[in-house]
């Protein structure tokens, strides 16, 4: 029967992984060029074989040969018999292949309310003013009973709210200063891509958690290295699959092994910038997804990039060579080799930057999820190939994959773009009906009035206007002008 998870040898012996203690968790860590792809590619590969669903991100573009048999060679067989494994033979792996912008995997989708106000802050990069205003959005959809699916449902809620906001009710009165401001937002982030990721169909985390007809898990690949470039969008999209999972899976206590691993590329992306807020949450997720089997593991170059709070919970530990050239290196290997159970037998601090290619220091869970003392390992070498699969061979694994039949075509629902564009259509209908009517009744009360005869003017003058004729005659004439300065000669006596 297997032990687990083979890592490599030792001078110990053969170090494995114990999948009982898996979902505990895990950090890869080392400088580039150390080796840590390769291990990636083991530990992989050993889940796949234990029958659990891997998802991890190829951020490189060099894991995609994972699907294909791996070549001999004189190196691979020298460190085969030197760690002494038996029955080694190449072989690939099944793959399934995603992308968010479609091109060389299954689109991966989700909606706006799905990621939800907090994530999609952070997404956006707002302050405190915005993400509250990004939470009214979504308050309002939930009462109008409005799907947010896409960013256009955002976009033309957000300009309802600004233009109807006093309208609607306490609370709903929004800045329109704000308001554009995180238009704009939405526009930065259609420029670097990430519109795409949102719509329907929305990903089913189910698909993530598939077998192959032989039993092996499913190794489910993110073509990250487009994404890589936005990378507040891919570190949020990945810490979204990870809130799904929390959420939505059952508690399963303590499994004898994960139902799904997870590996986070680039890990120290998750953590730059984040506010406190977002540092608690994720936190908690690390904490406490493990009780639903699912293990996480962080891939990074030093763990100093992991906030201690999560570094904390990460129980199997796979260290590559680091190098110490500044004080503040030489300090980072000092912490990085004081993290691990000591091993009398072994200088850590020195062993970490003498490691060559395809060595590491590993220290994983052992019997009641005690750490075993460090070791100097020789990691495996994988079974699948190293590096990139071909177009040809991507092409011809999508072509049989179900899930580009599920996701491969978007669709846009009735949703909350659709039904304020509407409203707003009705009340404008609404308005130029009443304004016809307005106008219509204008017209025919000025009919009205054009048709009643006009009374004919009396040619009899009153005594007053007969009086004022005669003064008026007379002041054309000496009398008059006489007459005038009597009375104005009177009225200043």
């Amino acid at each position: 029967m297997s032990e687990g998870i083979l890592i490599g040898g030792s001078d110990a012996g053969q170090i494995f992984l114990n999948p009982r203690y898996a979902n505990r968790h895990g950090l890869v860590a080392g400088a580039t060029g150390t080796g840590k792809t390769v291990t990636l590619q083991c530990l992989a590969e050993g889940f796949s074989d234990l029958g659990i669903p891997v998802f991890l991100a190829d951020v490189k573009g060099d894991v995609s040969g994972i699907s294909q048999a791996g070549k001999p060679h004189p190196k691979v067989d020298e460190r085969v018999e030197k760690i002494g494994i038996e029955n080694y033979h190449q072989r690939g792996y099944p793959v399934a292949f995603w992308d968010v912008f479609g091109e060389k995997g299954a689109p991966v989708r989700s909606t706006i309310s799905e990621m939800g106000p907090q994530l999609l802050s952070r997404l956006l990069d707002l302050n405190e003013t915005q993400e509250s205003i990004l939470t009214l959005v979504f308050e309002f959809a939930d009462n109008e009973g409005m799907l947010l699916v896409d960013l256009n449902d955002l976009r033309t809620t957000l300009e309802y709210l600004g233009e109807n906001g006093k309208d609607l009710g306490v609370g709903f009165s929004v800045s329109k200063a704000s308001v554009n401001a995180i238009l704009r937002r939405l526009l930065m982030l259609e420029r670097e891509g990430g519109d795409q990721f949102f719509g329907e169909p929305a990903l089913q985390l189910d698909d993530f958690m598939q077998c192959s007809a032989d039993g092996r898990g499913m190794i489910n690949i993110l073509a990250a290295d487009t994404l890589i470039r936005s990378q507040r969008v891919y570190s949020t999209f990945l810490l979204w699959l990870l809130s799904e999972l929390f959420e939505n899976l059952p508690e399963l206590g303590d499994p004898e092994q994960p139902i799904l691993v997870f590996f986070f590329d680039e890990a120290h992306l998750l953590f730059k910038d984040a506010p406190k807020a977002l540092l608690d949450k994720i936190e908690q997720v690390v904490r406490l997804i493990r009780s639903k089997g699912v293990g996480i593991y962080f891939i990074s170059q030093s763990p100093g990039d992991i906030p201690d709070s999560v570094l904390s919970q990460l129980g199997n530990r796979i260290q590559h060579a680091l190098r110490a050239y500044t004080p503040r290196e030489q300090k980072v290997v000092r912490v990085a080799a004081q993290s691990f159970r000591t091993n009398p037998a072994l200088d850590t601090v020195t062993v970490i930057t003498e490691m060559g290619v395809g060595e590491a220091l590993v220290s994983t869970l052992q019997k009641k999820g005690i750490p075993a003392p460090v070791e100097r390992v020789l990691v495996r070498p994988p079974h699948s190939r190293m590096g990139q699969a071909t177009e040809a061979e991507r092409k011809a694994i999508l072509s049989k994959d179900p899930n580009m039949k599920r996701y491969g075509e978007a669709f846009d629902p009735r949703s909350a773009h659709e039904v304020l564009k509407e409203r707003a259509l009705a009340s404008l209908k609404k308005q130029e009906a009443a304004e016809q009517e307005l106008a219509r009744q204008e017209e025919a009360e000025k009919k009205s009035r054009a048709a009643k005869p006009k009374a004919r003017a009396s040619k009899r003058e009153s005594a007053g206007e007969a009086f004022l004729k005669s003064m008026a005659r007379s002041l054309g004439s000496a009398t008059g002008r006489k007459l005038m300065r009597g009375i104005l000669g009177s009225l200043l006596k």
